[in-house]
């Protein structure tokens, strides 16, 4: 035992959110009967990241007697299964969120806007979605270009609605990682379908490439619709899509 700064949580106060097991680094918290623990001494630092995500101020630090922080234990438990960090940074917005059915439409003056908000799940962005995020099971998918939903009218109701949505943009962003990604997320979760909405830029069609690609490398067999949106917002082309039948590197 060894006196040291450690955290220290009020029960009272804790609403569960689970925030705060986002921030820890050490994935030292875990939501327990619906209040946040300490799963054992040695995976705590000590440091705090997690205070300042905290909305009801149940954490603090304190200093008391407790077991050392062990480094080589924690690093070993961060990478047992179900504690690995599988988005890129702590931030509360890179919870998975399923409000499926929870939808309402904004209320509004103007009677002329009809589209209504369909989107099921967050974070949708690829680069920040766990890949064993709950709202990817019996799903389906759709796989969006960042540049959609700007060109094509009525996205929500025409290529969201009844969808879990992922977007990202194959010109900005890597394209290997997000094979790497897609094909964790194809392969671990029970996706019923995938379809994709692209631009008809050539860049554009990376994002399709990839997503066949890794249905192709994760073994399932998952029915694959592409769709492409012309520069002005109208349909191109749609229909479903063979998968490449042999696997190329990327």
């Amino acid at each position: 035992m060894a006196l040291r700064n450690i955290i220290n949580i009020d029960e009272e106060k804790c609403n569960g959110c689970g925030q705060c097991v986002v921030d820890c680094a050490e994935a030292a918290l875990r939501i327990v009967n619906g209040k946040a623990r300490l799963i054992k001494e040695i995976y705590c630092d000590g440091l705090g990241a997690c205070l300042g995500s905290c909305p009801t101020g149940a954490l603090t630090i304190v200093q008391r007697e407790s077991d050392p922080f062990d480094e080589v234990a924690t690093e070993k438990h961060m990478k047992e299964p179900g504690n690995v960090k599988d988005e890129l940074c702590g931030c509360p917005g890179t919870r998975p969120v399923d409000f499926s059915g929870k939808v309402s439409a904004p209320q509004t003056t103007e009677a002329a806007v009809e589209e209504k908000p369909e989107l099921q799940n967050w974070p949708i962005q690829l680069k920040l979605a766990a890949t064993t995020a709950p709202y990817f099971k019996d799903a389906d998918l759709l796989m969006a270009a960042d540049c959609t939903a700007f060109s094509a009218i009525n996205f929500h109701g025409r290529f969201i609605k009844g969808k879990k949505v992922l977007i990202g943009c194959p010109k900005l962003d890597d394209s290997q990682f997000y094979y790497e990604k897609l094909t964790e997320i194809f392969r671990e979760n029970s996706i019923k379908s995938v379809t994709v909405v692209r631009m008809e830029v050539p860049c554009c069609g990376g994002l399709a490439y990839v997503t066949r690609q890794a249905i192709k490398q994760s073994g399932m067999d998952i029915p694959y619709q592409e769709i492409v949106i012309g520069v002005k917002g109208e349909i191109k082309s749609e229909g479903m899509a063979p998968l490449i039948p042999k696997l190329q590197a990327i």
